[in-house]
């Protein structure tokens, strides 16, 4: 990833009007293949936020994005490259799935899966999650995953991870009451944060068991190339469920 300077980060939890998006977003040039399918079948699945600069707009109902309104929708936050959410889109094709990823390979290498397996319950967001969260409407989305995302293991970088008392309450607007959060990460101090994080926030429950538990990974869970990577190299991952707590209850910050 390419590091950007620090200054450029929001100050005293402020949430700017226009996010920041740490990192490059192209890495190595697209096989033929992925260049086509980014031409040709990208604009039939791409969500486009209206007015993405502008989270005050209208809030966007997540069951409109496709061709018939699924039972459940559920939100991937930076899908990599792509294997565990096709593998869920092809396991539960009642279910609307999308996607957020601004890395343009990992967006090519799902949209070659979503091809390949006719995946028709999917849609894709080329931008930071944060955005599309910020215009969905309250209460939308049943299940959100948030999948070994990039550490930021430098401590002045810390600010740049995804999960922030600010991200939580974006997840926890747009998660359903009883809806699942799950986090997996193989970075011990990033399931440390994490849990801090959860717990500080209010707004949700768990996860339960114990922290051996939290290495079992979950029956519905699909190893990705990356899982398989870390485990290589001897770091096994934490599955982290947490469940948002009825708002109504008084629980929760939003």
């Amino acid at each position: 990833m390419v590091d950007e300077p620090d200054d450029d980060l929001p100050s005293g939890g402020e949430t700017p009007r226009r996010r920041m998006l740490y990192g490059r977003s192209k890495g190595k040039r697209l096989r033929t293949r992925h260049a086509g399918l980014m031409e040709t079948l990208l604009p039939k699945v791409r969500i486009d936020v209206p007015g993405q600069w502008m989270p005050d707009g209208t809030p966007l109902d997540p069951r409109t994005f496709f061709a018939a309104p699924p039972r459940q929708v559920w939100f991937e936050v930076g899908f990599g490259g792509g294997e565990h959410l096709a593998f869920q889109a092809g396991s539960n094709p009642d279910v609307g799935f999308i996607g957020c990823e601004p890395f343009i390979n990992g967006m090519a290498k799902l949209l070659a899966l979503i091809d390949e397996r006719a995946l028709g319950n999917v849609r894709v967001c080329p931008t930071d999650a944060a955005l599309l969260l910020e215009r969905l409407a309250p209460a939308s989305i049943d299940r959100l995953f948030i999948l070994y995302p990039d550490p930021w293991p430098k401590q002045r970088h810390n600010k740049r991870r995804f999960i922030s008392q600010g991200n939580l309450d974006l997840v926890a607007r747009v998660l359903k009451p009883g809806g699942q959060f799950r986090f997996v990460s193989d970075i011990d101090d990033y399931v440390a944060w994490t849990l801090d994080h959860a717990a500080r926030h209010g707004g949700f429950s768990g996860p339960s068991g114990t922290p051996e538990d939290w290495l079992q990974p979950p029956a519905d869970w699909h190893r990705t190339r990356y899982e398989e990577k870390a485990l290589r190299e001897g770091r096994r991952g934490h599955y982290l469920d947490f469940y948002r707590k009825d708002a109504q209850a008084g629980s929760g910050r939003v």
